[in-house]
């Protein structure tokens, strides 16, 4: 299975980078064997198509204004995410809806897409994710995790921690 996690998002927009900082974190935590790629797409568009393309599993990161609380995590999957983005938040979902729509007309569409969005307190300009998003750090890591073992990724492992005596 080739897979790919991808966390778009802004950095410079508090919680709108919390894709990005999702892959920092479980690059972080998680050893992923070569068929699995984390990557931090950013706020690239169609510049990522080449990575998306004919890929077995897709997993976008990313916040996403939805009817949830601050904070909420949420999984979507296959034909419920382009139908989300109608309620874009950035310029760079629009840029995600147009990879997914020009990967369906070349036939490269992913075989399995899902989506796990997490509804933005706030996005002023900061660099740092607000407590209420860093909070959820643990759990977007738990389902990405989860759908990458469901849909059959058996060689991943927590990073060894390496204690010193002191």
């Amino acid at each position: 299975m080739e897979a790919l996690v991808l966390g778009i998002g802004n950095l410079l927009l508090s919680d709108e980078g919390v894709g990005v900082r999702a892959i920092q974190a479980l690059e972080a935590r998680w050893h992923f064997p070569d068929n699995i790629t984390l990557m931090d797409g950013g706020t690239a568009g169609m510049e990522l198509m080449e990575y998306m393309a004919s890929r077995e599993l897709l997993i976008v990161i990313d916040a996403v204004r939805a009817d949830y609380p601050p904070g909420s995590v949420f999984v979507l999957e296959d034909e419920q995410i382009p139908a989300l983005f109608s309620k874009r938040i950035s310029p760079h979902q629009l840029g995600l809806c147009d990879v997914l729509m020009a990967l369906r007309l070349t036939g490269e569409y992913p075989k399995k897409l899902f989506l796990v969005g997490i509804t933005p307190e706030s996005l002023d300009p900061g660099m740092t994710l607000t407590d209420t998003i860093r909070q959820q750090l643990p759990g977007i890591m738990e389902q990405v995790i989860t759908l990458l073992l469901r849909q059959g990724a058996l060689e991943i492992h927590p990073q060894e921690v390496l204690c010193q005596a002191g």
